[in-house]
Parts: structure tokens; sequence; C-alpha cells
């Protein structure tokens, strides 16, 4: 506290401080106001949109146990509002074969959810609501962000309530692997606690739009918090609510990540000093079509180097469905290209 104060004697020749107590202001003070603004003025325009989803699930003994029980087993997860008519934006995770949803709004109505479909490989889902009054979530650009800039993540663990928490942009560009196994591109770092049941919330701007979709924490560290962008959920969503899946093209193998010789790199011109081994073909596939076999290396894809599997993964898309594309790869030492055409993946399907 500072201001202008008197100086009063009193017995014993003391002095007493006397005088109007004023509290002095400081730069520091009118940004931690104006921070607080931002925070509160977002979470007012977004809370909302926000939902709690109560997630029931069959859980049932394990085969070949003694014991056969089959009970139902819960969970709950955030998500939010993104169209007036009832689409909302979650976790694959929070509502995977799951049995039955529930959807609690932040003004405390519930509505039962119908699973419109969700997406493993990147961890993204679609739920629907029939309910009116519903107020959607700005969808923002993910591609304009930067790092360093204020992060909002907002959820509805419990419903009747918003859990908030605030921070930076960490990074940007990360990657992070998914339950299926593939790499989850672009994905939105930020040092925002997720507290429990925030997963499928909304991460947002200081403007109020959605940057991201909340989807995982690092529990062994402090501040490593993930979002998936959101134009990958714009995408992922708009598949979803087509054709209640996103459609990815596959080979047919099994493989793994090996070094190539400094010298075959060289020899052959390579772009990469890395490929895929084929160590397994799955029977019927265009892998089988094709003619490729146990121990090569590939190497390319449709004019694209292929370091590993996760590069693999990337080039597999819908686009390439019942395309004919060339191969590259290394058999014996010696650089062939096959032609091949993939096919469309299983919805489940974890194959390359």
């Amino acid at each position: 506290m500072n201001g202008l104060f008197q100086l009063t004697a009193i017995d014993g020749g003391a002095y007493e401080l006397a005088g109007k107590h004023e509290t002095a202001t400081t730069p520091e003070d009118h940004l931690l106001d104006a921070y607080s603004q931002a925070v509160t003025h977002v979470v007012e325009r977004v809370r909302p949109s926000v939902v709690n989803i109560e997630v029931h699930k069959q859980a049932t003994g394990r085969p070949g146990s003694k014991r056969s029980f089959s009970r139902e087993a819960q969970g709950s997860g955030s998500g939010f509002v993104f169209t007036p008519d009832g689409f909302i934006l979650t976790n694959s995770h929070v509502v995977h074969q799951s049995s039955g949803l529930e959807v609690t709004l932040s003004d405390g109505r519930q509505f039962q959810a119908d699973l419109v479909g969700d997406d493993a490989h990147t961890d993204l889902a679609v739920i629907r609501i029939n309910a009116p009054g519903l107020i959607p979530a700005p969808l923002g650009d993910s591609q304009s962000i930067r790092v360093g800039q204020m992060a909002i993540a907002i959820g509805n663990p419990y419903g009747f309530q918003c859990s908030v928490t605030a921070g930076v942009v960490s990074a940007l560009g990360r990657s992070l692997r998914s339950r299926s196994g593939r790499l989850i591109d672009n994905i939105i770092q930020t040092d925002a606690a997720l507290n429990p049941g925030n997963s499928g919330g909304p991460l947002v701007t200081s403007t109020g739009s959605v940057m991201g979709v909340n989807t995982a924490v690092i529990l062994p560290a402090q501040g490593l918090c993930f979002a998936i962008a959101i134009n990958t959920a714009k995408f992922v969503a708009g598949r979803l609510i087509k054709d209640g899946k996103v459609r990815r093209s596959y080979i047919g193998v099994g493989g793994q990540n090996v070094p190539l010789h400094r010298r075959m790199v060289r020899f052959h011109n390579l772009p990469v000093e890395s490929g895929v081994l084929v160590v397994s073909i799955e029977a019927g596939s265009p892998a089988t079509a094709s003619g490729l076999a146990d121990g090569d290396v590939i190497v390319g894809f449709h004019g694209q180097p292929v370091a590993g599997i996760d590069d693999l993964h990337k080039l597999l898309t819908d686009s390439h469905v019942g395309v004919k594309s060339p191969l590259t790869i290394i058999r014996q030492m010696e650089k062939k290209e096959l032609e091949i055409i993939p096919a469309e993946a299983p919805a489940a399907s974890e194959v390359r």
C-alpha cells in the first residue's frame, strides 16, 4: 500500500502514521486486469457451448476366464457444440465403444446423444443431440495461431459446472501417437492444464474462437498438455458427418523401420537414409497383388520419399483408394518400382 501519510506525535515522543491510504496502480496491475478480463470474456462467450458427456459401456469378463460376468461401466468427458443443429465434437477415446451417451448442457439440461462417428486415428469423434436453443462455439483457424499467444482450456467434467485453465501456446507442429498407432500431426502443445474430465473440450484463443480440441496430458511431466488442431478437427468432423467414418487407404503390409547402408543410399541417390522393411503381407491385399515380398524395403510411394512407417501412414489417404500408384522398393540391393493399387481400409483397421 502506497499513499500520503502524516506523522503525528503521541505520548512518549513516539509517532504514529495517520492519513489517507491510497492504492497505487502499476503497469503490471493493468496487465493483470486486462488478462483477467480477456479470460472471463472468453469463458462467458464459450461456456454455453461446452457440454459434459456421460458414457455408458458394457464391460464383460475376459474370454476363457472361469468367471463370466457382464456389467455396465461409466465414464465421462467434455465436448462442445459446433453447429446450431446439435453436432458436438469430442475425443474418440471418450465415446469409443459406448453403449449409451448422455449430454448435459451448461444450463443443466440433459439429452440422450447419438454417436455420428469416431476416428481413433485422430482421436476425434462427433455425437449429436436434438435440443433447442443451442449456442455453437466459433471455430477458428489453427494455421493463424502463434507460439506464446493466450490459450484457454474449458471443460465440463461433471455437469452443472465449468472448469477453466489458462496459459499460452507452448509449441506448434507436435506429433502425438494415437491409440491406433498412427501419428496425429499438427498437435498444439500448451501449458493450460487439463483437469480430469476435460478431454474433448475446446482450447480457445483470447478472441473466443476454438483453436483445438483438448486431448491428452503427459502425467509424469508438468505443463505438457496437447490439443488437436481445429483445422484437423474440421476436416475429420466433416467426413464423419457425411460418411460416419474417415476413408483411408491401405496396402496390407506389416513393417518396421530400418536404416539403409550409406553406400546403398549414395549408389541409388535415395532421398532417405531409412525405409520400411516388409515383415509380413496380408493375404489378398494390394501388396500381394503388386508382387511385394517379405524382405523388401519400401523407400517411396507415389513419388514421395518414405523414411518410415509414419511417412507411409501420412501418404495413405483416401485420395489413393483405387488409384494405381508407384511403390519404390529396395530388393536385394537393387532398386525397383512396383505398381500398387491401395484399397480402402476397414473402419477399425490398424494395418499400414
